[in-house]
């Protein structure tokens, strides 16, 4: 499994059903593997909340680098 497939079953299968219960979801647009930074798009209501990057830093950021090591961080694309 590549690292974005990885991603992409964690954002999926852990984070997306969790902000479903507010509205929202997010999915991975890319995987920069040299500075492994991973860019999420957040959707839904999650798009326009204003607190979408705390969202993006306490629950899509903590579970994607718990399970997938080589991403160093998460950024809103």
């Amino acid at each position: 499994m590549t690292t974005e497939e990885k991603i992409r079953d964690i954002l999926d299968n852990q984070v997306s059903p969790a902000l479903a219960s507010h509205g929202g979801s997010c999915s991975l647009v890319k995987f920069d593997e040299a500075s492994g930074v991973a860019y999420v798009a957040m959707q839904g209501a999650c798009g326009t909340c204003p607190f979408a990057l705390e969202t993006l830093r306490m629950t899509v950021e903590q579970a994607v680098m718990e399970a997938v090591p080589e991403v160093k961080a998460v950024e809103r694309a």
